[in-house]
């Protein structure tokens, strides 16, 4: 199977337009599958073939997951990950039938992420000192997540060209390569404006590499102290740096920002299918689970919207 599974892999590469990062989980989700099958049949894992995939196998698999405390929205990613495989087994002509279409999801924990209460969202903006270079960068990069609720790798591949600083709109490339223009606030603009002659400094200063010359794309908005682009970690543990000098709240992490975006938007009587195409997601069940409302401001809505929801004098 061992094959086959490195042909879809392939497959996803060339034919799908799937990213790097999905193919690496589906490859690393369906090893763990074909190890388990191979121990649980009682054979090596290169005499495995499609014929031993079937309903009774895929339900052991899960049932070992959920043995291991495996999270169910894990279970459901394997699971997932496991059905497209084995829908391209069936296309390829390897499999009679699709036993993974037989399974049924499992059902995901209701948790709403962490995020951040718009006062305490003020507080982390403020908290970069921006007497300093670095410091202005920090201001204008949590300006920016607050202001258009970027996915991290976004906003770390942002070049130069990608955002239009006089409009305030900034061009994404997201998951599966999909480009979309997200406005930004005065707020953000200012501080990038202010952040762009820092950047411009550490630039021109920065040790020219030996070898091939580097793309004249290659131009990061948001560059370390040596000039070159950001990582995501480090964007990562700068967040986590500022969280902890202004709220007590853990799990504040680049993607918790977005989720305060969301749910901000949302408060306000945002449509639920502009966040939608803000956060540039595919599926509106995606957005749902990014976003809530408290059962106080569905109180409070209530109570101004229904007629006869007013109190009686």
């Amino acid at each position: 199977m061992h094959t086959e599974l490195r042909d879809f892999l392939e497959h996803l590469r060339l034919n799908r337009n799937t990213s790097a990062h999905t193919v690496a989980a589906y490859g690393s989700d369906l090893s763990q599958f074909v190890d388990f099958a191979a121990g649980h049949l009682g054979t090596r894992a290169v005499r495995l073939g499609p014929g031993h995939l079937d309903l009774a196998l895929i339900r052991a698999f899960l049932a070992e997951l959920y043995r291991r405390g495996q999270s169910r929205a894990s279970a459901a990613r394997k699971l997932s990950a496991l059905r497209s495989f084995t829908r391209y087994l069936r296309r390829e002509g390897l499999l009679d039938s699709d036993p993974a279409a037989l399974v049924l999801t499992p059902r995901r924990e209701q948790k709403v992420p962490s995020h951040l209460s718009v006062d305490e969202m003020g507080r982390l903006l403020e908290a970069p000192d921006i007497s300093r270079p670095l410091g202005r960068r920090d201001r204008a990069i949590l300006e920016l997540f607050y202001a258009s609720g970027l996915r991290l790798s976004e906003l770390v591949a942002l070049d130069l060209d990608d955002v239009n600083l006089s409009e305030r709109i900034v061009r994404v490339s997201g998951k599966g390569g999909k480009e979309r223009l997200v406005p930004f606030n005065r707020a953000a603009q200012q501080a990038l404006r202010a952040w762009y002659a820092d950047r411009a400094a550490l630039r021109a200063a920065r040790p020219q590499a030996s070898g091939p010359r580097p793309r004249a794309s290659d131009d990061p908005v948001f560059v370390n102290a040596r000039g070159t682009r950001l990582t995501g970690r480090s964007v990562q543990r700068l967040v986590a740096r500022y969280v902890s000098g202004c709220s007590t709240r853990f799990g504040i992490s680049p993607h918790a920002l977005r989720h305060s975006f969301a749910t901000h938007l949302l408060q306000r009587g945002a449509d639920l299918r502009a966040i939608q195409e803000l956060l540039g997601h595919v599926q509106l069940s995606t957005t749902q689970r990014y976003t809530h409302v408290n059962a106080a401001q569905l109180l409070e809505v209530y109570r101004r919207a229904h007629p006869r929801a007013r109190r009686q004098r």
